[in-house]
């Protein structure tokens, strides 16, 4: 089977993972994010890394070097897009001084991954799996690899068979969508804040694109799951109620004409992974998410799911 050569920098593969969709599923991370939320819990994986050199002097173990490549990057046509750094996985000690050190807060413990080295991992896992989902950072930005992948996975016969999932902000126009929607089995995607000004303090950006990309997918049967963060004081969901029940119930009506029921997940704003001004923002109870849920649910929402473990 042919196809396009393309990479892609990847965070980190999860080769079992039973909370990134439905079954069990094997999870490619994608390095680089367009929003910049300050409570992330993956702040690691926003930025690309510049090679910058400053995390080298610094790693005790002397897993990070620098050398030359000549692999297709997103990076700007400067000195630097032909040098990336090389990390040992075997001589790391897990220590992350590297995250802690790096003036961009990005992560050198990434790999260029093809599209072809992706399918030999998931033919390694294909028995133990029903499904493939792309995550980040946001995975969309690197539309290529994530088109090229879905692709060359429902085009082969030993793989077809697997559900291609893609974990995303939204962000995405409509001609990135219609790109990847023939090899897209469904979508999860957040929806950090009703309201425009509050989703740009939760993120850095707008949610016009964010509605329309949730539309687009429920009307093409190929949304798969909306997610909403409560975080006390700082989302909007209650001052919006109505807005957003009437949305969200559309959406569940247009994805029931032509794919399987959209899932609502409700989780709760907590301090893993958190770096910076967040780690000041209150944490959610479980009674706020439940007193969500109850709400959205008496308001005709269906499939409402919470996490099974609250961290806040």
């Amino acid at each position: 089977m042919g196809f396009e050569v393309t990479s892609a920098e990847v965070a980190r593969v999860l080769p079992f993972s039973t909370v990134d969709g439905p079954g069990n599923r094997m999870v490619f991370f994608l390095q680089g994010c367009n929003f910049r939320c300050p409570g992330c819990h993956n702040p690691e994986t926003i930025t690309l890394c510049d090679a910058c050199r400053e995390c080298i002097a610094h790693c005790p173990a002397g897993a990070l070097s620098l050398k030359a490549t000549t692999a297709d990057t997103q990076a700007a046509p400067n000195s630097k897009a032909f040098l990336r750094l090389a990390w040992d996985s075997t001589s790391c000690i897990g220590c992350d001084t590297c995250l802690d050190v790096c003036p961009s807060s990005s992560q050198p413990k990434t790999q260029r991954l093809s599209v072809g080295k992706a399918l030999a991992l998931i033919k390694r896992q294909k028995a133990f799996i029903r499904g493939i989902t792309l995550s980040g950072g946001e995975a969309s930005l690197q539309l290529k690899f994530v088109s090229n992948l879905f692709k060359a996975i429902k085009q082969s016969p030993e793989l077809k068979h697997l559900t291609c999932l893609l974990d995303t902000n939204g962000s995405l126009g409509e001609s990135g969508w219609q790109r990847l929607l023939p090899w897209l089995d469904g979508a999860m995607v957040d929806l950090k804040a009703w309201d425009e000004p509050a989703h740009r303090r939760l993120t850095g950006r707008g949610n016009i694109k964010v509605k329309q990309s949730l539309q687009l997918l429920a009307e093409a049967g190929k949304l798969a799951e909306v997610r909403l963060l409560e975080v006390p004081g700082k989302s909007d969901y209650w001052q919006h109620f109505d807005a957003l029940a009437s949305f969200l119930l559309d959406l569940q009506r247009r994805q029931a004409l032509k794919g399987e029921p959209m899932r609502l997940r409700l989780n709760g704003y907590n301090h893993h992974g958190v770096k910076g001004e967040a780690l000041r923002w209150p944490k959610a109870s479980q009674q706020q998410i439940n007193d969500l849920a109850k709400a959205l649910s008496r308001a005709g929402i269906a499939n409402i799911s919470l996490p099974p473990v609250n961290l806040g």
